[in-house]
């Protein structure tokens, strides 16, 4: 399989711009990864809101044990201990539930951040530079094999502008019928240039 071409000048453009796309798509991982944790921080509150809810629901419940301990009455004071327990384990629920819708958002933020870049390479940039690597390898194998050259010359006439046709020859098409292999190696090599391969 052929990556990049073999002339300097499409060699290096091909180079310059897998580099950019890698740049690119590191770039967008990071804004995205850089994003996540800016929304997580949100959750702070929560953490903290969570953290007192589960500390002050601890302390009521030790207190309302150590009440329920007392003759007689103890049963009755401990009802007020475990009402106010279970309301901070309420707020400990809610501190909970926020950190949770915060990652959630966190989360589809930086899913939303990567979209649009990851789908240009995936769909635009990604496509393109297979079928490029493909055309080229189908096009070193045929400049290898006997007969290539001639079929070469058949793609650089339906694939090539009819200003560089004319430069080869005003009659390039009857001089390809009848084979003439100076024109049919010329054509050829101009279907390799267009690719950025070295002529046959």
């Amino acid at each position: 399989m052929k990556i990049y071409a073999d002339r300097a000048p499409v060699a290096a453009r091909q180079l310059v711009t897998d580099l950019l796309v890698v740049a690119w798509v590191y770039g967008s991982v990071m804004a995205a990864l850089w994003l996540h944790d800016l929304v997580n921080k949100l959750a702070v509150p929560g953490q903290k809101l969570e953290g007192a809810g589960d500390g002050m629901a601890d302390s009521l419940g030790d207190v309302g044990r150590k009440v329920g301990r007392v003759p007689m009455v103890g049963d009755d004071l401990t009802s007020p201990f475990e009402k106010a327990a279970n309301a901070a384990r309420s707020i400990a629920d809610a501190g909970h539930d926020q950190q949770a819708l915060i990652n959630d958002l966190a989360m589809a933020l930086a899913i939303g951040v990567l979209i649009v870049p990851l789908g240009l390479v995936l769909f635009l940039w990604l496509p393109l530079r297979v079928r490029w690597m493909r055309r080229a390898a189908a096009a070193v194998h045929l400049r290898a094999v006997s007969g290539g050259r001639e079929l070469l010359a058949l793609r650089a006439l339906a694939n090539q502008p009819l200003r560089k046709l004319e430069r080869i020859d005003t009659d390039v098409v009857d001089a390809w019928r009848r084979g003439d292999d100076t024109i049919v190696r010329k054509l050829a090599a101009l279907e390799l240039r267009g690719l950025g391969l070295r002529g046959s």
